[in-house]
């Protein structure tokens, strides 16, 4: 499989980070308007001196309209990538109120990207944030019951697991599901397989972000199996921020032999500086892929998506086409 046809290939993105999907150009560019420092990039030392990069992406946001505009400019790089489907998480919580209430942040960010009026290649991921408070989780409940069905596809969960773990929200999880929306957690990144597990067994996801410690516990992997939980997960930002040592030993090609469902995603472009074309092709290279595992890939990745049906259906032919 040649480099252009990776760029090509259809493909679903289901882990990204709104703030920092951000080109390096805007980032650069809101922080000289605001007269803010531009988070930095590079390696960074644990997760927690991440956070502080990734708090200084979100800083430099300073209006609805810097909101639409980056949502505009995602939406175009993705459909430049061959992604025919994108899922990205926002935490509206974090802002506190300094850009308006919240459902004017998901307004705004809907109205960049490219949803709605007969264009469906995305869908937001409202995200609760571990380290603030349970009201800020409700809220984020209730956000994301209400814009969904209009743009709003999943509930998340991110931050600190250690000092947060999943059984925190386990009830407000179990109240998503019964509503019938979507969970697509964090788990098993900054935490062992243990917290994998816990997640499983307390968040009912329909796929886990990350899941990187799984593979610490074999019957860990086996309850992935067994209960057929995609993973979303993301090499280069792993390797990143020093969740594995190197590409070649991240589990998730052991994974997919193994039987568990898995993706690829870049999760924090604006930091690694990868698209996630170039993700793909990166793997391919330190994995030693076939376009076999490729196509699989790209095809877990729309099969496990939550995209409407239609744009399910037509990303299938084109990969069929493909494989033809």
């Amino acid at each position: 499989m040649t480099r252009t046809d990776v760029d090509t290939l259809p493909k679903a993105e289901l882990h990204l980070h709104f703030e920092a999907a951000m080109s390096r150009a805007s980032a650069v560019e809101l922080a000289d308007r605001y007269g803010l420092p531009a988070p930095a990039t590079g390696s960074f030392a644990d997760l927690s001196e991440f956070v502080v990069a990734y708090e200084r992406a979100r800083d430099v946001i300073g209006s609805l309209d810097d909101l639409r505009e980056l949502a505009r400019q995602l939406g175009e790089r993705q459909a430049a990538e061959g992604v025919v489907w994108t899922e990205v998480h926002f935490v509206p919580a974090t802002y506190a109120g300094r850009l308006g209430p919240d459902d004017g942040l998901v307004e705004a960010l809907l109205d960049g990207l490219p949803v709605g009026a007969g264009v469906d290649h995305a869908g937001l991921v409202i995200g609760i944030n571990r380290g603030l408070p349970i009201s800020a989780a409700e809220s984020m409940l209730e956000l994301a019951l209400r814009w969904a069905g209009r743009g709003v596809v999943a509930l998340g969960l991110a931050g600190d697991e250690i000092h947060h773990p999943a059984a925190h929200f386990a009830d407000l999880f179990r109240l998503a599901h019964a509503e019938g929306l979507p969970r697509v957690p964090h788990g098993g990144e900054g935490a062992g397989a243990d917290h994998v597990r816990e997640t499983i067994e307390m968040l009912l996801p329909d796929r886990i972000c990350h899941g990187v410690r799984a593979l610490e516990d074999d019957t860990v992997v086996d309850l992935l199996r067994e209960e057929d939980v995609c993973l979303d997960m993301a090499p280069i930002s792993n390797t990143l921020l020093g969740v594995v040592p190197d590409l070649q030993r991240h589990p998730l090609p052991v994974l997919a032999r193994r039987g568990v469902p898995v993706t690829v995603n870049t999760d924090i472009p604006l930091f690694t500086g990868v698209t996630l074309a170039e993700e793909y092709r990166r793997c391919v290279d330190a994995w030693r892929l076939g376009d076999d595992d490729v196509l699989r890939l790209a095809r877990t990745s729309v099969e496990r998506s939550l995209c409407p049906d239609h744009v399910r259906s037509a990303a299938l032919r084109d990969l069929e086409a493909v494989t033809a």
